[in-house]
């Protein structure tokens, strides 16, 4: 390379042939400013991007954290009322703070596995949990504001299921609970219903199919592969 001033240059030295013998030299000159331009401009602006990237994951992971203080003093506040409490509409209620507390809590995690997907650090945890009680979670959380709207929300199971199933708990319900949101959001009149499902696949292997339908306009055909 060859720089005069401002401008770049490739520089190449090549023969001069003739009769088959060497009679000297000629140099070729190709102007490489433009393209060094484009290159560094490219790069500058993806070194801003990679710095706006680390700034968003960082304030996601703080948010986070800082979200998580206030919602896990509700959840221990709502556990001694729990204790203490021996009516059961304040107990019902104690529970259904209890589930929102949860739900809330899986989604300020879920921001935060967002800062971890982009560094390739996503993980599922397993646990056992109760699919009726995960059913009836999912229900409680909505169905108020189904009828709300004057939806009627219809949920369905299948008995033969088993009771206890290992799994992450939290990304099941988070993908219901999403799906459900849509539904109701977009339905105006008629009915919304979630349905367990499935079938034994091996000796302890269960495929569960979890499915939300509804009376509305439905997913756009372009927003499909976005499920």
């Amino acid at each position: 390379e060859l720089k005069l001033e401002e401008r770049v240059f490739d520089v190449s030295v090549n023969d001069v042939i003739e009769n088959g013998k060497q009679k000297g030299y000629y140099l070729l000159f190709v102007d490489l400013t433009k393209e060094r331009q484009q290159t560094l401009k490219m790069q500058e602006l993806k070194e801003e991007a990679d710095k706006a990237n680390q700034a968003k994951s960082a304030f996601l992971s703080n948010m986070s954290h800082e979200i998580r203080t206030p919602i896990n003093a509700i959840m221990g506040m709502n556990e001694m009322i729990s204790r203490q409490s021996e009516t059961k509409e304040i107990l019902e209620y104690s529970q259904n703070i209890q589930f929102a507390s949860r739900t809330l809590l899986s989604i300020v995690n879920a921001i935060l596995d967002l800062s971890k997907i982009e560094v390739g650090k996503m993980e599922l945890a397993g646990g056992e949990y109760r699919l009726k009680q995960l059913l009836y979670d999912c229900y409680v959380l909505l169905s108020s504001r189904a009828a709300d709207k004057g939806l009627e929300m219809i949920v369905k199971n299948n008995e033969m299921l088993p009771a206890v199933l290992y799994g992450d708990e939290l990304r099941i319900r988070q993908i219901i609970v999403n799906l459900l949101t849509n539904a109701i959001k977009y339905t105006e009149k008629g009915t919304v219903m979630l349905e367990f499902d499935g079938r034994v696949i091996e000796d302890e292997m269960v495929q569960l199919e979890v499915s939300v339908k509804d009376t509305g306009i439905g997913v756009k055909e372009e927003n499909l592969d976005k499920l």
